[in-house]
């Protein structure tokens, strides 16, 4: 469950880093800014679910 969570978190930044080359590089007519970020919020969602079900289902106390 760690390396599910260690790749998404990774994901999430390469897609951030993603969206901020497009933003320097691309012209205003191009919306690949928003689909990387799109997906950056996706991962983000993703995230969060994984964490809940790692803090509710796998930590024993």
């Amino acid at each position: 469950m760690k390396i599910l969570i260690l790749i998404t978190f990774s994901l999430m930044l390469l897609s951030l880093f993603v969206a901020a080359g497009f933003l320097i590089k691309d012209d205003s007519t191009t919306h690949r800014v928003l689909r990387s970020l799109s997906w950056r919020i996706g991962l983000a969602l993703l995230l969060v679910a994984e964490l809940l079900v790692w803090f509710l289902w796998y930590q024993t106390d």
